[in-house]
């Protein structure tokens, strides 16, 4: 969105910029995922083009562009998601804590235990909400019985959804409205006590009340996870996120910044141009 000044000349509407509950959030310790120079092609398709970029440890990022600009492919080079398309290729390193997730001696599978994923539909199992939440730990091979309840417990309370489904972890998670599976989804991604949660649109397919519910756990999240999240609302980038990374046509990295600086003062036009609709 934009205004014009009696000059004439055009400001960017700046409301909302912080995160809700920042002084909540821990001290920035470092980076915790490091991307250096990523090329990403589909087939002959170059979807990502010389991007190099550091996402700060307990801190949410948010990646905003236009559709087809690449945000999507870059997050699932981080987990390795992409290894599922035979077409992808991915050149360039892609470092979680300091070792490249692309070295042969990486096992995928490993690393989306400490790098969970969010999509941009809720998918829960045809499981109970119990069974739902437990997947991940008893993939990691947990068989006390106390500890995998206590665990799920945990995790539908870091997801908010507990107390709506605490009488009823027997029935089938299909059950509940969209934006308490997508909830459920979230709790089932962080049981296994990732490091690292990605989530794509999380709330593109919710309600207004479904998507302020999880805007205001993603940042209740940040306190305990680092939080990448792709998304289309700008003004849901603005209000949640503590740096922001613009991607435009071409998987060109544009900028990345502090999400305060993105929306109120960009270094590159097109960041303008797209923030203010000229394009996109």
């Amino acid at each position: 969105m934009s205004e014009t000044d009696e000059n004439g000349s055009e400001e960017l509407i700046t409301t909302e910029v912080q995160p809700k509950n920042k002084s909540a959030r821990k001290d920035v310790t470092g980076t915790v995922v490091d991307v250096e120079e990523l090329d990403v092609w589909y087939g002959d398709e170059k979807a990502l083009d010389d991007v190099t970029m550091g996402i700060d440890e307990n801190r949410v990022t948010a990646l905003i562009g236009p559709s087809g600009c690449g945000k999507s492919t870059f997050l699932r080079c981080i987990n390795r998601m992409n290894d599922q398309i035979e077409v992808c290729r991915v050149e360039g390193g892609v470092r979680f804590k300091g070792k490249n997730v692309y070295d042969d001696d990486v096992d995928p599978v490993a690393l989306r235990r400490r790098i969970g994923m969010v999509f941009q539909k809720p998918n829960p199992f045809p499981k109970s909400i119990r069974d739902n939440v437990a997947y991940g730990l008893r993939v990691q091979g947990r068989a006390d019985y106390t500890d995998i309840e206590a665990r799920c417990e945990e995790a539908l309370r870091e997801a908010a959804l507990w107390d709506e489904v605490s009488d009823q972890l027997g029935s089938s998670g299909l059950d509940l409205s969209g934006g308490q599976q997508q909830r459920l989804c979230i709790a089932r991604a962080i049981a296994p006590d990732p490091e690292v949660v990605l989530m794509d649109e999380p709330t593109s397919a919710l309600d207004p009340v479904a998507e302020s519910k999880i805007e205001d756990l993603i940042d209740k999240l940040a306190e305990s996870y680092t939080v990448v999240i792709v998304t289309h609302n700008m003004q849901q980038a603005a209000r949640i996120s503590d740096k922001t990374a613009v991607f435009l046509t071409g998987g060109e990295l544009v900028e990345y910044d502090d999400t305060q600086k993105i929306f109120e003062n960009p270094d590159d036009d097109r960041v303008e141009d797209y923030i203010t609709g000229k394009f996109g």
